[in-house]
């Protein structure tokens, strides 16, 4: 954990210094008891509160189902980021995105990146720092909610007045970096006080730090995909356990008998008068000896009622019931499975058009530390994977038939799924096919030239020199 130095005084007011703006923004980096960690650890399964409905029957069994774990809140998650795949960047009418490509091979963001959406899910926030290393490249680095805080300007919704970065090393020394458009203040690892950083200019003359805020609203915090899934989730964990404990104590048919006399050992305690099992025979000499049997607890109660609760949670989630197994007795056909991940689809969606402009920041920040001017082509887009899933035939039908509309045919490769490396290699492919194609009609034998027709000679000769021979 990062601890703050113990000799810093209170301020009033907007920070000034630098050790200022880091005491201002360790106060917001979320800790321990912060709603984001509670969600982190729904995902990962690691809130089971075993919510027995009786404190003997906790005693009895918390150990018979510690490992125990019932968690849908991973699958909430994981439905959507699954679908967020970020494949390339354009500008319009000025290149295919092959440089920016460089920069995400570059920094590894093809697995990364959906790092980066996993969290910002999970938490509500996740970041990412964009800095050039010792040879000037730029590189991504992605920085999860918990280490990290911004400042927004006065006003602004996306314009940044200061971010700080804290780190700690496997050895327990921190790292602090503050970013601000002016300058770059760093504290050194193993250095505690953080007035003794170095300060140096910031030549990108603006914060390289990047925001994926999931679910944003305006003048509202973030907020993780399971802050409303978290209660339902509570509720069937409930309900499961009591399912379980009855297993255990009330699913068994209970045997009884009156009319005999209850034995009793040296000390006065009953003793067990049949020893019960399938190849034993209960019988009792006095024949006023009665025996039954209590009707076990059915379990269909809990069932039915641990299904309602998935529904529930399937509809505030906009995840399709099939994902959680829910009424799956009849497997659904294809167009009914599309139809009811209509939902989920326009959630992804609506992540991709927020997610994507910050990914679009993060590009220009690139070509900032290049210092190309493409730092301010503001005309960038993100092109997603698509994140609806169709059969095969299904799709490439529906592009058969765009293609007879004239759509280019480059744009329906993307449609198609193919990467933007792939598409770049279709291209040289296309040329190097045309010129083997031109060099083969260059062997063939030239067909010959059909035989030119000598047009027949009229007789308008011969008529003339008759008209010259009666004149003479």
């Amino acid at each position: 954990m990062i601890v703050p130095p113990g000799s810093h005084t209170a301020f009033i007011g907007k920070p000034e210094t630098p050790e200022q703006w880091l005491m201002y923004l360790y106060g917001k980096v979320p800790g321990s008891g912060h709603p984001s960690q509670l969600y982190s650890r729904y995902y990962e399964g690691e809130q089971q509160k075993l919510a027995f409905s009786q404190m003997r029957y906790k005693a009895a069994f918390s150990s018979v189902f510690e490992q125990w774990r019932d968690n849908f809140c991973g699958t909430i998650i994981d439905s959507a980021n699954e679908r967020l795949h970020v494949d390339s960047f354009r500008i319009p009418g000025e290149d295919d995105g092959k440089d920016a490509r460089q920069f995400w091979q570059r920094s590894c963001m093809d697995a990364y990146s959906t790092s980066v959406h996993l969290e910002a899910l999970i938490t509500g926030v996740s970041y990412v720092v964009v800095w050039a290393d010792a040879k000037g490249e730029p590189t991504i680095t992605p920085v999860p909610g918990s280490r990290m805080a911004v400042c927004y300007k006065p006003g602004s919704l996306w314009e940044l007045e200061a971010a700080a970065r804290f780190e700690m090393d496997a050895w327990g020394r921190q790292q602090v970096t503050l970013w601000t458009e002016e300058y770059v203040y760093e504290v050194a690892y193993g250095t505690t006080e953080w007035d003794q950083g170095v300060r140096q200019p910031n030549p990108l003359k603006a914060v390289p730090v990047v925001p994926f805020e999931n679910r944003s609203r305006l003048g509202m915090e973030p907020v993780s995909d399971l802050v409303n899934c978290v209660p339902i989730q509570d509720a069937i964990n409930k309900i499961t356990m009591d399912a379980l404990t009855a297993s255990e104590m009330a699913a068994y048919p209970q045997r009884w008998v009156t009319g005999i006399e209850i034995q009793e050992d040296e000390n006065g305690n009953p003793v067990a008068p049949f020893n019960v099992g399938l190849d034993k025979l209960l019988q009792a000499e006095d024949p006023g000896a009665k025996f039954g049997v209590f009707q076990p607890a059915d379990l269909k109660n809990y069932v039915t009622l641990v299904d309602m609760l998935v529904q529930h949670l399937a509809t505030v989630s906009r995840v399709p019931s099939h994902y959680f197994l829910v009424n799956s007795s009849n497997t659904p056909s294809g167009e009914a499975i599309i139809s009811a991940e209509a939902g989920l689809v326009a959630k992804v969606r609506e992540r991709m058009l927020h997610f994507g402009e910050a990914w679009e920041r993060v590009i220009r920040l690139c070509f900032a530390v290049k210092n190309d001017k493409r730092r301010d082509a503001f005309e960038m887009e993100t092109r997603w994977r698509d994140p609806e899933y169709r059969t095969e035939a299904q799709h490439i039908d529906a592009l058969l038939k765009l293609k007879q509309l004239d759509v280019p045919l480059e744009f329906l490769w993307f449609e198609a799924g193919f990467t933007s490396a792939q598409i770049a290699d279709f291209r040289a492919m296309r040329k190097e096919d045309a010129k083997a194609q031109a060099d083969i009609q260059k062997l063939l034998p030239r067909p010959e030239p059909p035989p030119s027709i000598k047009p027949p000679q009229g007789n308008a000769g011969n008529a003339n020199r008759k008209i010259h021979e009666a004149k003479n």
